[in-house]
């Protein structure tokens, strides 16, 4: 019994390993990448949401649709378990919760427009600036997990990493923002279309 145990331990511990990334395989994923993004001009796609909070036994699960437009069109359209829709659009964020509309002008909140600009650059894979962050690179289940930390404190103050996972195409599949107190949301991409139209009013509320 506790020898099956202790095997169970070991390679549970080894699918979940990272290991990291050579200087060469880090400079090639950030090519890589940087193609990737600077061709994508659209992204739809499927997304589940899990919110991760210590003091409950299970992730909060949400899912919807995802819209990206280059250079910082954004729209979150949550389906289930029920209908809300955020937007960052024109340095603005729109908020329709069930029919309770509101708008933010990002323009006049430095904060606010940097974080439209991280979630921006975290969807489309354009993320390595130096300048903003501490970047380290990794591999976990053969995939690259790239983790990223906030240079700027007031940013940090809200969002103490990211962690993104690239898939061998260079697209990203799942992003994770990871707050102060450890508590995280951690966002799965799926049925990704790339550069296809995307009508002006998915930007609108």
């Amino acid at each position: 019994m506790y020898r099956l145990l202790a095997i169970f331990l070991f390679f549970s511990g080894m699918a979940f390993a990272q290991t990291k990334m050579s200087v060469e395989e880090s400079k090639s994923l950030q090519k890589l990448v940087k193609q990737k993004s600077e061709q994508t001009k659209t992204i739809s796609s499927d997304f589940v949401q899990y919110k991760h909070l210590d003091f409950l036994s299970n992730d909060i699960e949400s899912s919807g649709k995802l819209a990206y437009k280059s250079p910082d069109n954004v729209s979150w359209q949550y389906q289930k378990p029920f209908s809300y829709k955020v937007v960052f659009k024109d340095e603005k964020l729109l908020i329709n919760d069930n029919g309770n509309k509101s708008k933010l002008d990002l323009g006049s909140n430095e904060l606010f427009k940097q974080l439209n600009h991280l979630i921006s650059a975290s969807i489309n894979g354009d993320m390595f600036s130096a300048d903003e962050f501490e970047i380290a690179y990794f591999r976990e289940n053969g995939a690259p997990l790239v983790h990223f930390l906030p240079k700027d404190p007031k940013f940090s103050d809200f969002i103490k990493a990211f962690h993104i996972t690239f898939s061998k195409e260079g697209t990203v599949e799942e992003v994770k923002m990871i707050e102060p107190s450890g508590d995280y949301t951690r966002i799965v991409f799926s049925n990704r279309v790339e550069n296809k139209a995307i009508p002006d009013a998915v930007f609108d509320l």
